[in-house]
């Protein structure tokens, strides 16, 4: 069935046959139930967001866990990076949040994420801000940020990481792990980001000064059997472990 382009924002599409998708996409189609269960029911994507989109049960996975360790005062989060909407719609599931902010810059993708959310039933418990994550806490979630939880699942520079043992974090692009960490913890507040799995933890564990305890806690989220990610948590989560 031919894919009905003309239908869709610019740069938006809903792949449903093999032979419409690029190349280079053609891996993250074939695992596209894994990434969004109800794919078929016409979820968005752009070109790029196939590359960073978390997979669901990764998604879900995550927003159960910070249900329960966040401090049980913070009702608001702040999803820095929504993409295609694939962890703002798992924290909105969760059911956990008073208030979910979703920011996403590009305009094709926060339209991806809109109407995926749709699908999912959540739309309408998520407010939606189209901008740089860093100007918009600045301007518009200052005071707001201050009493929520911040998720960052940032763009990594696409997939070449996979190509070493070891990830340097200084080649992370856009914004390196210092660019990030300087932002999100300029006042004390409760962060989790999502980096790729194999990260290196050394650089990761030098921040471990800013936590209450001197350690951060690294958490591996798997598929298969496989680390697909992991998420760092800053600030002071509650851990029974």
């Amino acid at each position: 069935m031919a894919e009905q382009a003309e239908t869709l924002p610019e740069g938006v599409h809903h792949y449903q046959d093999t032979d419409d998708v690029p190349f280079e996409l053609s891996k993250y189609f074939h695992q596209r139930y894994d990434i969004f269960s109800r794919y078929d029911e016409g979820v968005w994507m752009t070109y790029d967001a196939w590359f960073g989109v978390t997979p669901e049960p990764i998604a879900l996975k995550i927003a159960a866990q910070l249900a329960e360790v966040s401090p049980s005062n913070k009702r608001t989060l702040i999803d820095a990076f929504a993409g295609a909407g694939g962890n703002t719609i798992a924290f909105a599931l969760s059911g956990r949040w008073d208030e979910i902010f979703a920011i996403e810059k590009d305009p094709a993708t926060l339209a991806c994420a809109k109407h995926n959310a749709k699908i999912y039933g959540v739309e309408d418990k998520i407010w939606w801000i189209q901008g740089d994550i860093f100007t918009v806490l600045k301007k518009r979630l200052n005071s707001v940020a201050q009493n929520a939880v911040i998720f960052g699942s940032p763009p990594w520079g696409g997939p070449s990481y996979t190509t070493s043992n070891v990830f340097d974090l200084s080649l992370m692009q856009p914004y390196t792990l210092t660019q990030l960490h300087d932002a999100f913890m300029r006042k004390p507040t409760e962060v989790v980001l999502f980096l790729p799995r194999n990260s290196d933890l050394e650089q990761i564990a030098k921040y471990g000064e800013d936590n209450e305890h001197r350690k951060l806690k690294v958490v591996h989220y798997c598929m298969y059997g496989a680390s697909k990610a992991l998420c760092v948590f800053f600030g002071r989560f509650i851990w029974n472990d």
